[in-house]
């Protein structure tokens, strides 16, 4: 083979705008022969099988070992070591029951199928038909190699990327790469070489299909090197972004390492230097302080809230593939949505017939409508039902619809109306049938009638108007004059803007089947054809906007349908509005060269038309630089690289492609765009309440560390110890704040704009909070201890243990004070959530077992208290929950109404 043959793929030569002997001569073939053998098998080592390549998947082992990936897990794993280094023994296996715990629920929630790009190589296991040695034979698709010439027919899966060398009627759909929703008409005619992808109609991309005709085509690109081996290593290699919740524990978690680190080394000198504590007793104090600032609750707390929010999406239809996904939702500020499936039904329905004489608007299908008074109506619609090569069959009760979705249509919208192909054929039977030609945008059918023979004729309104000499009017018929013809053009125009799809429809009578049927026709009117809104869609999308939420459109098809869909579902205004601005994908331009003025121009956008996948991924990524979370939507292989680079990437379950389903984070099984609104709803919910969670945990851990520290500078008895604190936090911390996790929505969380993408999960109003609380806290226990002390007179023990139970029961009634401060003492989100109540009855029960219970007692070293401690510690407790809803109090009086 010529050394000019190694060129092999699209992105190394511009095959559309080769002509064929061109093309032939690059892979030396002859399109009556084909390659050889010999010649077939060594190209076939030369470039390998016509597979795409293999995707490494996450092995179950690696997603194991991701749990343990937080900052949070390092601190504690060095106080396991720690304790295990210097014999504290149940200190050491309490931390690792943590992490234990921590990793077993994230591991399970996520070990899901393995989303690889298996979903794309299955679209090459297939046989396909190729001419070698000067003869047809049947070779498996992953055996075609450059030059092969390889010959379709209706119904046949594209196995390669082909450039076109014979077509016959050819209509291919090529809805999974491009986001075409009707077959696109193919040529062989020689094209531009800046002609975008879509418009490519002299080339076959893999992965499409033929929907009618038939072509034979010379392999220019197999494998990874075709259209969709590109857009499956653009999935493979887009870089996955890191959630903003991960983001936020993992800032957080930094701090916590700093201030833990920093209050070790603190004590630890002044344990040495002024008290000239022993060895052993200063690192137990380390010890219990490293304990004391670790939130040892936050990475269970926050796995189990995310999980339950896998749980309560599942139930609504949206099917999570990682935890944080659940989160991400809840700061989604841009959503860019598919057309065609996604924000449409993927489903061509007659909208509108406009005649000469009179007009039909159907609003719903199945409707039904009489058509006696309307002639000019019914005879459009007989066009289009007798010049018609689609049928509705019906499969055990179902409607299975086979041919052009066009077709489709028009036979539906006749049955609805009720004129039936049937029905017009045993009057009219056909005679002849020309072929849709793509040259000339018609077809015709010849049918008998009364000795004559009746014509039907569709097509493209300019092509069929150029070939009419009359037009009905209300007299009958009368000439067609050119100021007419131009009329009936310039109306085309405008229903087109409608994002109609639109047919032009034309009769005669002729004496003989054998007569021109495109000349000398009569033009009866427009039948105008759309792929509808889904029902619920404007809804959605209201919401979505009145919350702070962008929604964009982003799609393969026409800038006029695709505008006009996006009026009819709310993302843009009126016809006329000014802030409908779309956007061709090839004006994109990649994000590390976009300069200033096309940036502005990009988010003034909402609709972006003619989108290859990689302009779809430069889009994503450019909204990403400016800071924005991102969410896209999908359904075909076209935008599975998209999926995976945004920052939630939404599948559509049914129509979606198995590409799209494995690598986005979130796959919808109903379709449905509201189903992404309930989604975002609660992942605002789950943000809220982990925060709610955090302050929680944070607050009653300062607190400790206070304690603790004051207490060793004092000289005081440690209030707390190891075991002690550890207890406390991994249980009467854990249930709290886990049901402060797992509250209910409040009904308002879409009213509010998405937090800013640069919020941490406390601002500096929430540490302001946690400081001043926390002191109290931390007086309040420390009092506790000296009043049990000095005043009661209890042993050192018995005293430990009053400070014990008095931060045990302050964290527990400080529940309450973390209440939206719009809400009411008595009746609120935390008095209305019924985990709160179990969670607080849970922890007095094991606060009970740790004073009464020997063994757990001996183990935390607490004592039996009397009636006067009990006094003591719960008038103690009291105190930080009575300060935070007056606090509360004061919030909600000062808020503006």
């Amino acid at each position: 083979m010529d050394s000019k043959s190694e060129r092999n793929g699209p992105e190394e030569h511009n095959w559309h705008a080769a002509d064929i002997g061109d093309t032939l001569a690059e892979f030396d073939v002859r399109k009556e022969s084909g390659l050889t053998d010999d010649e077939a098998q060594d190209r076939l080592k030369r470039y390998g099988p016509n597979q795409l390549r293999v995707a490494e998947s996450r092995p179950w082992w690696r997603i194991l070992l991701e749990q343990f990936h937080s900052i949070v897990i390092y601190l504690l794993g060095g106080a396991a070591v720690l304790a295990f280094a210097t014999g504290r023994l149940p200190e050491g296996f309490a931390v690792l029951a943590v992490l234990l715990v921590n990793t077993a629920i994230g591991f399970v929630s996520e070990w899901k199928a393995v989303r690889s790009m298996a979903a794309l190589r299955r679209l090459g296991e297939h046989m396909t038909r190729v001419r070698r040695e000067g003869s047809e034979r049947e070779i498996a698709a992953s055996d075609i190699v450059p030059g092969d010439i390889v010959l379709l027919e209706a119904g046949d899966l594209v196995p390669a990327d082909l450039r076109l060398i014979e077509a016959e009627h050819l209509r291919v759909n090529e809805a999974p790469l491009t986001g075409e929703s009707v077959p696109v008409s193919k040529l062989t005619d020689t094209l531009a070489a800046d002609t975008d992808l879509a418009d490519r109609n002299n080339m076959l991309y893999k992965g499409t299909s033929i929907a009618d005709g038939t072509a034979a085509g010379a392999a220019v690109a197999t494998g990874s090197e075709t259209e969709l081996g590109r857009v499956s290593a653009l999935a493979e290699s887009a870089e996955g972004t890191v959630t903003p919740l991960q983001q936020r524990l993992d800032q957080l978690g930094r701090r916590l390492a700093i201030l833990t680190i920093f209050i070790a080394i603190v004590v630890a000198a002044v344990g040495f230097l002024l008290r000239e504590q022993q060895a052993a007793l200063v690192i137990e104090t380390a010890l219990a302080l490293g304990v004391a600032a670790i939130p040892e609750g936050l990475p269970i707390v926050a796995t189990i809230a995310l999980a339950r929010g896998m749980y309560l999406m599942a139930a609504r239809n949206a099917l999570v593939n990682q935890l944080t996904a659940v989160e991400t939702l809840g700061a989604t500020r841009v959503i860019f949505s598919d057309k065609t499936g996604t924000l449409t039904e993927n489903r061509m329905r007659l909208q509108k017939i406009v005649t000469p004489i009179d007009e039909l608007v159907l609003e719903e299908p199945g409707a039904g409508e009489a058509l006696a008074d309307k002639e000019g109506v019914r005879r459009v619609l007989e066009v289009g039902v007798l010049c018609n090569g689609a049928s509705l069959e019906e499969q055990q009760g179902e409607d299975n619809p086979r041919g052009d979705p066009t077709e489709v249509a028009l036979l539906a919208g006749g049955k609805d109306l009720g004129l039936e192909r049937e029905s017009l054929l045993e009057d009219r039977p056909e005679a002849r049938v020309e072929q849709f030609e793509p040259r000339l945008k018609k077809m015709a059918t010849f049918h008998q009638d009364e000795g004559q023979y009746y014509v039907a004729v569709k097509g493209a309104p300019d092509a069929v108007l150029d070939v009419c000499s009359e037009i009905l009017t209300n007299k009958g018929t009368e000439p067609l004059d050119d100021e007419t013809r131009q009329q009936w053009v310039e109306r085309a125009s405008q229903l087109a803007g409608e994002g109609l799809r639109l047919l032009a429809m034309a009769e005669k009578r002729a004496d003989t089947k054998d007569a021109d049927p495109y000349e000398d026709l009569c033009f009866l009117g427009l039948a105008g054809l759309l792929d509808p809104p889904r029902e619920k869609v404007k809804e959605a999308i209201d919401i979505c906007q009145a919350a702070g939420i962008r929604v964009e459109m982003v799609t393969g098809d026409q800038a006029e349908t695709a505008t006009a869909i996006a009026r009819a579902v709310g993302i843009v205004g009126g016809k006329d509005d000014p802030e409908t601005v779309s956007m061709l994908g090839r004006d994109i331009g990649s994000p590390d060269d976009i300069d200033e003025d096309r940036q502005d121009k990009i988010y003034r956008a909402n609709i972006f038309a003619r989108v290859s996948p990689e302009q779809k991924l430069d889009l994503v990524t450019i909204y990403q630089n400016r800071g924005e979370i991102v969410a896209m939507t999908g359904d075909g292989v076209n935008d599975a690289p998209a999926l995976k680079k945004a920052d939630i990437g939404i599948a559509m379950g049914k129509r979606g492609t198995e590409a799209a389903k494995q690598v986005a984070d979130m796959v919808l099984k109903d379709d449905a765009f509201e189903t992404i609104v309930a989604a975002v709803r609660q992942g605002r919910v789950i943000f809220g309440n982990i925060r709610k969670s955090v302050v929680f945990m944070l607050t009653t851990n300062v607190a400790e560390v206070l304690a603790v520290t004051i207490a060793i500078g004092a000289g005081w008895p440690l209030p707390l110890l190891p075991l002690q604190i550890l207890y406390l936090n991994v249980l009467t911390d854990v249930f709290p704040a886990l049901a402060l996790g797992l509250g209910p929505a409040s009904g308002n969380e879409m009213e509010d704009p998405p937090r800013s993408p640069r919020e941490s999960v406390l601002t500096r109003a929430h540490w302001t909070e946690i400081t001043g609380f926390a002191a109290l806290l931390a007086v309040c226990v420390l009092s506790a201890l000296l009043l049990a002390d000095h005043w009661l007179g209890l042993t050192e023990r018995e005293a430990v243990t009053v400070s014990f139970l008095t931060l045990a029961f302050g964290k527990l009634w400080f529940t309450f004070a973390l209440r939206n401060p719009k809400s009411s003492i008595l009746l609120n989100e935390i008095t209305r959530n019924p985990w709160v109540w179990g969670a607080l009855a849970l922890c007095i029960v094991l606060l009970a077992a740790a004073v009464y219970l020997p063994v757990l007692s001996g183990l935390l070293q607490t004592r039996p208290l009397g009636w006067q401690p009990w006094l003591l510690l719960l008038a103690m407790s009291v105190i930080p929950l009575l300060a935070g809803q007056i606090v509360r109090e004061i919030q909600r009086h000062r808020r503006p109404e």
